[in-house]
């Protein structure tokens, strides 16, 4: 098959990971970079210009559009669709999984346990927003951030009132969020291809941390989930759309919590921890689809 993956760097690890994997079985693979392609759009005769060349007979794209460029690497990933080229990502799916608050409406919607979560058209009044969390410590997280960062962890109530009021000042939308006590600085990250969790790593964050994001110093290990765990999983990614999802939770004591569903997970972290062939599972998921 002739795959493309959309990528701005051909040299990230789950890049060349992909690349790796679909050359190994034989695939025709080529690495894309998004925001050089130029959108041609006419009637029945949707096109794609890279490089000099029309992209011409693709099987399936894999997308890795990073989140500061959501807006147009969908328009392109969209534009695959209408060639008739398969995506591990649907472009709608990759919408809805990057706007925070959608995203917890939606399963919300489907009855997924969620951490306690309010969001105001900047509310002055902050008191009423923390009770409604349950109180102090709680969390604040900007809706555009990604890898932990604009990600607060407030203590007390003036802290929290402090935060809130100056994300408020700058215009920065944010979501409130009750802190899970019993998480303990941890998190999981579940990796759904199709339908399955494919492996699952247990994300613990540095000392003093509350943070578990690899990227900030955070530490994983591989961890066998419960059937709650995979089926909540599952559920989330099927909410979103998603064909291959790494999903966020928390252990809580009301069962597992979801945090955020990623439709363009990283491989490195799950492949290392688990020890897992992940990018041959994602080949193998077109192989079977496109």
């Amino acid at each position: 098959m002739n795959i493309k993956i959309l990528s701005r760097n051909s040299q990230l690890y789950s890049t060349k990971r992909l690349v790796e994997a679909a050359a190994k079985r034989k695939h025709n693979v080529e690495v894309v970079d998004p925001l050089k392609c130029d959108i041609v759009i006419e009637k029945r005769n949707p096109n794609i210009y890279y490089k000099g060349n029309y992209i011409k007979d693709v099987d399936a794209i894999i997308p890795r559009i990073g989140s500061s460029v959501t807006f147009y690497g969908t328009a392109v990933v969209r534009q695959f669709e209408m060639m008739g080229a398969f995506t591990t990502t649907e472009s709608e799916a990759l919408v809805r999984s990057r706007d925070k608050l959608r995203s917890l409406q939606v399963l919300s919607r489907a009855k997924i346990g969620l951490p306690k979560t309010v969001f105001t058209n900047y509310s002055r009044e902050v008191s009423g927003i923390i009770s409604q969390v349950g109180g102090t410590p709680l969390v604040i997280k900007l809706l555009e951030g990604t890898q932990g960062v604009g990600v607060v962890l407030a203590e007390t109530k003036n802290a929290a009132e402090s935060v809130i009021e100056a994300f408020n000042g700058l215009q920065a939308r944010v979501i409130v969020q009750e802190f899970i006590k019993e998480a303990k600085g941890a998190d999981i990250r579940a990796f759904v291809v199709d339908g399955h969790v494919v492996g699952a790593m247990k994300r613990q964050g540095k000392e003093g941390e509350f943070r578990s994001n690899l990227h900030r110093g955070g530490t994983a290990e591989s961890i066998e989930l419960t059937d709650d765990e995979e089926i909540a999983a599952v559920k989330a990614t099927k909410a979103i759309g998603l064909g291959v999802a790494g999903v966020d939770m928390l252990q809580s004591s009301r069962g597992p919590l979801i945090l955020e569903v990623n439709s363009s997970p990283g491989l490195e972290g799950i492949e290392k921890a688990t020890g897992k062939d992940i990018a041959k599972t994602i080949i193998r998921y077109i192989e079977k689809n496109a």
